[in-house]
C-alpha cells in the first residue's frame, strides 16, 4: 500500500516517547518547570489541543509500546506484524466490520468497543476495562495499537484515561504526552468525561497515604 512507505519514513524520523516500565505508575511524573498541571475548562483543553502536533500517521506510538491509529493500519496485517503488535483495542467496534476474527493466525489479543464519536456518549464506562487491558498488555511486554477509525478522538480519549488512571498524570499532562507525537481532538462530550476523572483522581491522591 501507498500509504505504508510513508508511515514508515515519518516513523522512522519521529521522535520517541521517554522509556521507562510502562506497568508502573509514576506519581512525580510532571513536565519540568511546570509543577501540578492546572485544571482546565472544556475550551482551555480545546485550545490546548489545537496547539502544537497537529499531524498524525495512521500509527503513532505515543508511550513505549503503546500505539494510537486508524482503520487502515488496524487492516493491514503485514504492518501490524511488521510493528510486533500484540494486542488490538478497536474503539469503533461494528456488526458491519470484522473483529477478532479478522487477526486469527496473528497471535492478537482483540478488543472491540462499541462506542460512537458523538458528544452524548458515554465514554466513560469504558476508562477502567481499557485502562486494564492496555495495562496487562504492556505489563505482559506486549505492543498495544489502539484505534477508532481515524485515530483521533475516541481511541485518543482512551489512552488519555490510561496515562491518568495507570501513571498518575493529570489531563493536561497526558494531552501533552500524547501532542508531543499525534495530533489528536477528543470531542467536547469526551473531554467532559476526562475531565470528571482528572477531579476524580486528584481529590484521591490528596486522600492517598
Amino acid at each position: 500500500m501507498a500509504f505504508m512507505s510513508r508511515f514508515s519514513r515519518s516513523r522512522s524520523g519521529s521522535r520517541s516517547p521517554g522509556r521507562g516500565d510502562p506497568g508502573r505508575g509514576d506519581p512525580g511524573r510532571r513536565d519540568p518547570g511546570r509543577g501540578v498541571s492546572p485544571v482546565l475548562s472544556v475550551s482551555e483543553l480545546e485550545r490546548l489541543l489545537c496547539a502544537g502536533k497537529t499531524a498524525c500517521n495512521h500509527a503513532d506510538e505515543v508511550w513505549p509500546r503503546l500505539y494510537i491509529g486508524d482503520q487502515d493500519i488496524a487492516s493491514d496485517r503485514r504492518e501490524l506484524a511488521k510493528l510486533g503488535i500484540t494486542h488490538i483495542l478497536n474503539c469503533a467496534q461494528s456488526k458491519w466490520r470484522s473483529g477478532a476474527e479478522y487477526y486469527a493466525g496473528m497471535n492478537i489479543t482483540y478488543q472491540g468497543i462499541e462506542a460512537h464519536d458523538s458528544p452524548s456518549f458515554d465514554m466513560s464506562v469504558n476508562f477502567y476495562p481499557s485502562a486494564e487491558f492496555i495495562h496487562k498488555a504492556l505489563c505482559s511486554g506486549g505492543k498495544v495499537l489502539v484505534h477508532c477509525t481515524v485515530g483521533v478522538s475516541r481511541s485518543a480519549t482512551l489512552v488519555l484515561a490510561y496515562l491518568m488512571i495507570r501513571h498518575n498524570l493529570t489531563l493536561v499532562d497526558a494531552i501533552r504526552t500524547v501532542k508531543d507525537h499525534r495530533g489528536v481532538t477528543p470531542n467536547r462530550g469526551f473531554l467532559r468525561q476526562l475531565s470528571g476523572l482528572d477531579g476524580i483522581l486528584r481529590e484521591s491522591r490528596k486522600t492517598s497515604p
